[in-house]
């Protein structure tokens, strides 16, 4: 099955690997969620190659998780803003990052930090169901009728 497939499968995790499957779609929403918009700063941040930018970048667009908008008519110049999906993506970015830190930890390592406290983030996932951690419990899966 190749990516395209996936958009169709039945399972939720392929689906969301088709918009943000590879690194540098991540760290774009990364940067996003830090505040930057504007196409230099993502590529500074990056260091990344500008035609590899700007096809990420028009693919975050079309699956929605960015928003194209026109900060400059002369030259014409347009930022890319987080949508409601690509700021409910910032959970996956943080358990994303706390097991890098777990598992590939060696070195210098960036913390993300609560702004109104101070305090390193320590992320957990939790069913809201059950209360129970992911990952605690035995899952299965429940495939379409």
């Amino acid at each position: 099955m190749n990516m395209k497939n996936l958009s169709d499968a039945s399972c939720p995790i392929a689906r969301g690997l088709t918009c943000v499957g590879d690194a540098w779609s991540m760290l774009i929403l990364r940067d996003a969620s830090l505040g930057l918009t504007r196409f230099d700063e993502f590529r500074k941040s990056l260091g990344i190659a500008p035609t590899i930018l700007n096809r990420r970048l028009a693919t975050l667009t079309e699956e929605g998780l960015l928003e194209k908008r026109r900060y400059s008519e002369r030259p014409p110049r347009d930022e890319y803003v987080l949508t409601a999906a690509g700021r409910d993506f910032l959970p996956v970015l943080i358990l994303l990052g706390a097991w890098g830190r777990q598992y590939r930890g060696e070195g210098r390592l960036a913390r993300y930090i609560d702004a109104e406290t101070g305090a390193e983030i320590e992320p957990v996932a939790v069913d809201a169901v059950t209360g129970a951690k992911i990952g605690t419990r035995a899952i299965r899966v429940a495939t379409p009728e």
